[in-house]
């Protein structure tokens, strides 16, 4: 079973976060909160590590896992370029749930899963999740559930489902926005809203009127 940190103490946290680097760089699993729900997590860069990630959750590749970042000037390294839609989303809703499709990089050396050449990359606005994020770059994140089980609000609901498959958790009390991440597609001419979830439409379309549902 994982270890498990409560980082609403300051030492514990400081050691959980140490600890979680530490097991994402041996390539191993973290359950850890976001600004959502809670989150397990993997190195993006090693496919084996984002391989264990998809039997944990007994998800296969045809829903590649989405990435996500510490500071949003990551964003650049990772893709072709940031189309100005793009752009205006992030700068408007990160950190925060919106998730941008984009074309990636071809030079990454990343598989997560059959993404057909596209990364979905979200900064979320949860400040235990990006301090990990800043230890140890992107991480290939997903809901910390079971494919079909509801997604886990509170540590002890993610350690249910999924403690036996990692070895860090870091456990930063429940979350009460229980929506996913709104997914935006930015690789067409018009951006095409894929998911609708913790951020609005009409918000979404305010910035960018031709979005498309």
């Amino acid at each position: 079973m994982a270890d498990l940190y409560d980082c609403s103490d300051p030492d514990a946290r400081s050691a959980g976060l140490d600890a979680a680097a530490a097991a994402i760089g041996r390539g191993e699993l973290v359950l850890l909160p976001t600004d959502t729900v809670y989150g397990v997590a993997a190195d993006a860069f090693t496919p084996d590590a984002v391989t264990r990630l998809l039997a944990a959750k007994n998800r296969g590749r045809a829903m590649p896992v989405p990435v996500l970042i510490g500071e949003a000037s990551t964003l650049a390294g990772l893709v072709v370029d940031v189309p100005a839609v793009a752009l205006r989303l992030a700068e408007e809703f990160w950190p925060g749930g919106l998730t941008l499709v984009l074309e990636h990089a071809p030079s990454l050396a990343w598989d997560l899963g059959d993404a057909e050449g596209t990364v979905a990359v979200r900064l979320p606005d949860d400040e235990v999740a990006r301090d990990l994020l800043r230890r140890t770059g992107p991480l290939a994140v997903s809901s910390a559930n079971r494919s079909g089980r509801p997604a886990a609000t509170n540590a002890a609901a993610a350690v249910e489902q999924l403690g036996a498959r990692a070895a860090v958790v870091l456990d930063d009390g429940p979350r009460t926005g229980s929506a996913a991440s709104t997914i935006v597609d930015c690789t067409v001419p018009a951006p095409r809203v894929l998911r609708v979830g913790a951020v609005d439409v009409d918000a979404l379309r305010a910035v960018v009127p031709e979005l498309t549902d």
